[in-house]
């Protein structure tokens, strides 16, 4: 298998672990400072997928540009009191959520 074929194949794991999940199921995780919030502009496979392969660089990038953050107590109280469902996907240690 190729390089580029084990990226497909990555990429496609992670499309398929994504899923829309109301924000009240993801408390315990927000909880934990492990909830991350991805931009709109941004697609979240791609994020996911560049967390997976650990590419720090990138990572810092969206940080930098404010594209990527933690998830803000101003935002858990707004999503949770809305009901929200967001897109998320599981990067251990992180979840990584999208607003719907």
């Amino acid at each position: 298998m190729n390089k580029s074929n084990a990226c497909d194949i990555v990429r496609e794991k992670v499309n398929l672990e994504t899923s829309k999940i109301a924000w009240s199921q993801l408390q315990r995780f927000f909880a934990a400072g492990a909830a991350v919030c991805v931009a709109a502009e941004l697609d979240l496979v791609d994020v996911a997928y560049q967390f997976s392969i650990d590419n720090k660089d990138q990572v810092a990038l969206w940080m930098h540009d404010n594209q990527l953050a933690l998830v803000s107590d101003q935002q858990a109280s707004d999503w949770f009191k809305t009901n929200a469902e967001v897109w998320a996907v599981v990067v251990k240690p992180w979840i990584l959520v999208q607003t719907c």
